[in-house]
């Protein structure tokens, strides 16, 4: 098969492949969300996070609940090494997207270095004319 057949053949592929993968993204936006915000923590952006935190964000951690400000600040101050994330099942109902996975990371919260087992995290989206906003986040991780 010469070169040109090949590129031809990958171009199809590439046409008729695109509007698949771009349904099956669009039918479980949860999981690139959350890979996003882990992304964006691991990476120290911020402002991104900023961008998608929704006024109204509520969290809950073992140390207790946190508002938009405080999140954005144990985040800002967030040490976090390499992570896996993993096990999404996510449903939503209207503009109400609820996401839950596992997050395995080397982080340290608060001054707490965490250990790198497997924990369940929630997180809750929701969509409005600024795109998905980050509404509410559950930390299952036990400190030390």
């Amino acid at each position: 098969m010469s070169r040109v057949s090949i590129s031809l053949a990958l171009a199809l592929f590439m046409l008729i492949a695109s509007p698949l993968f771009a349904a099956v993204n669009a039918q479980y936006p949860g999981e690139q969300l959350v890979r996003k915000l882990f992304a964006d923590m691991k990476s120290g952006n911020v402002t991104s996070i900023e961008a998608m935190i929704s006024p109204a964000f509520q969290s809950a951690h073992q140390d207790g609940a946190r508002d938009r400000d405080q999140e954005i600040e144990l985040i800002r101050n967030l040490k976090m090494g390499t992570f896996s994330l993993g096990d999404f099942k996510e449903s939503r109902e209207g503009d109400v997207l609820v996401v839950t996975y596992t997050v395995s990371t080397e982080e340290t919260i608060d001054g707490n270095r965490l250990d790198r087992e497997p924990a369940r995290r929630l997180s809750v989206f929701q969509k409005t004319e600024k795109g998905w906003l980050w509404v509410a986040h559950a930390n299952l991780k036990v400190m030390g």
